[in-house]
């Protein structure tokens, strides 16, 4: 395929350049839909003539429709699309990044989506709906998935589209969140992405962090025992992976935590351990659910996270070999590339 892709840059370099706008075009619309011409060209970064005339032309193949409330993509249009990923992934050079990270970090397999979600918040919007396809290839009737909360998976609820295909499922968070926003809580993400595929869902109210006398009080309760040990026998885990610092402050970390967090090197956080840059543990913070030792019974674990500043994060956490599947963006796997070579 690379050699092919390097013969059709040398004869015939417009032809890749129209591909290349119409395959974008088109992908916007289907992450966006519905959506109109105006809001489009202003995502697509490109002039509103050029977009008119694509789409024009991408309307009478019939790869979109246009409607009252915007243009959505036809059947045969995501078709279209789900063919051509393989070879634009392959045209960005996608595939020799993921290679070498997969190789570096000891993973089954690493996704890369264009972009940087640091700068453009649709490119997280493609790290949810890369999340999406790949849980969707894998997910199978009565199984049960367990998510964090966070911003990314909250935006990986949002591109999760309606469905009947997968039967019997249930969603459960991974971990207690109350003191965060609703929205981005694990019990609201988990709930939302049931309701989208007539699944069912458990929840678990409990504050993060506690105290260590609380938590021995919460983990003692029925309910409480009951919930953990669906959490623990997940099928499926899909996560996050936070900057240290960042996430030590939105959880209003105690001075003396933000002290011993800053203190050893900390770069990176996830299921509550903050871990330096080779990946030990630097704190871990006292939580009701799912611990990092429970991840290595779990087939399926997947880690969303994106953006140029994340990939210290990525890496510190990834030295740990709990997750088997990385899906990030463009800057955050080149900058991966970097840190591996010094």
């Amino acid at each position: 395929m690379k050699n092919w892709i390097d013969v059709q840059k040398k004869l015939f370099p417009d032809l890749l350049e129209v591909m290349q706008r119409r395959y974008k075009i088109l992908h916007f619309i289907h992450v966006l839909e519905p959506i109109g011409r105006r809001s489009l060209a202003e995502h697509v970064h490109m002039k509103e003539r050029i977009v008119r005339t694509e789409i024009d032309f991408l309307n009478r193949q019939a790869l979109l429709e246009i409607t009252t409330k915007g243009m959505k993509v036809t059947n045969a249009g995501y078709q279209v699309l789900q063919k051509l990923e393989v070879f634009m992934n392959d045209l960005f050079g996608f595939d020799v990044l993921e290679k070498q990270i997969k190789d570096t970090l000891s993973l089954e397999h690493v996704f890369i989506v264009p972009g940087n979600s640091d700068e453009d918040k649709l490119v997280k919007q493609e790290l949810g709906k890369a999340t999406v396809d790949y849980l969707k290839s894998i997910l199978q009737s009565s199984q049960t998935i367990a998510v964090t909360g966070g911003t990314t998976m909250a935006t990986v609820a949002e591109m999760l589209r309606p469905s009947n295909d997968i039967l019997d499922c249930l969603f459960v968070p991974a971990r207690g969140g109350l003191g965060e926003r609703v929205e981005n809580q694990a019990n609201t993400i988990c709930s939302e992405m049931a309701k989208k595929v007539n699944g069912e869902y458990r929840l678990l109210y409990v504050p993060d962090p506690l105290s260590e006398e609380t938590y021995q009080s919460i983990i003692e309760e029925p309910s409480v025992k009951e919930i953990l040990q669906v959490i623990r026998q997940a099928d499926i885990v899909v996560h996050s992976i936070g900057d240290a610092d960042t996430m030590a402050k939105r959880r209003k970390a105690s001075k003396e935590v933000l002290h011993k967090i800053q203190s050893g090197n900390a770069v990176s956080e996830a299921f509550g351990y903050y871990l330096n840059d080779n990946g030990e543990v630097i704190h871990k913070v006292r939580t009701v659910g799912m611990q990092l030792e429970d991840l290595s019974k779990i087939k399926d674990v997947i880690a969303v996270a994106g953006g140029k500043s994340k990939a210290k994060a990525i890496h510190s956490y990834c030295k740990q070999e709990k997750s088997n599947v990385l899906i990030t963006d463009e800057a955050a796997a080149k900058e991966l590339i970097k840190g591996f070579s010094l």
